[in-house]
C-alpha cells in the first residue's frame, strides 16, 4: 500500500484501522464514487446505509458482511455483493487478515451514507 494515496478513514465510523482512496470522486455529471478500502485484520465499519445501490467488489482478503437480521457472509476476492438502497449494514476484514475492497457508489446526487451505530464485538464475532 503506498501511504502517500490513502488516507486514513475517519475513526468515528471504523472499529480498528482502514484506509482509503478515491479513485473517482463524484460530481454532477459522474454520479459515482469508485474508492479502494484497505481494511486491516480485525477492522470493520458500523452499521450504516445508502441511500442508493453501494457494490463492493473483493480485491483481496475475505470481506465479513452482515445486512441487519440476518448472518455474517463471507465474499472473497473477485466475488461482489450489490447493497439495495435504505439496507443496514456492515462490512470488513476477518479477525485475521486484512481485506481491501472497492466500493462503488451510484447515482450520489442522493448522497452516500447514513453512517449508525458501531458494530458491538458480539455481533463481530458471530461470524
Amino acid at each position: 500500500m503506498d501511504n502517500k494515496e490513502f488516507k486514513s478513514a475517519p475513526a468515528s465510523y471504523f472499529t480498528g484501522k482502514a484506509f482509503l482512496k478515491t479513485l473517482v470522486a463524484a460530481d454532477e455529471i459522474t454520479n459515482c464514487n469508485i474508492s479502494e478500502v484497505v481494511f486491516e485484520q480485525g477492522c470493520r465499519n458500523n452499521w450504516h446505509t445508502h441511500p442508493s445501490n453501494q457494490i463492493l467488489i473483493i480485491k483481496e482478503g475475505t470481506c465479513w458482511y452482515q445486512e441487519e437480521g440476518k448472518s455474517i457472509q463471507k465474499f472473497s476476492a473477485g466475488e461482489a455483493i450489490n447493497i439495495l438502497p435504505g439496507i443496514k449494514h456492515w462490512h470488513g476484514a476477518s479477525p485475521d487478515a486484512p481485506m481491501v475492497h472497492f466500493a462503488i457508489n451510484i447515482n450520489t446526487e442522493n448522497g452516500m451514507v447514513n453512517w449508525l451505530e458501531p458494530v458491538t464485538d458480539a455481533q463481530y464475532n458471530a461470524g
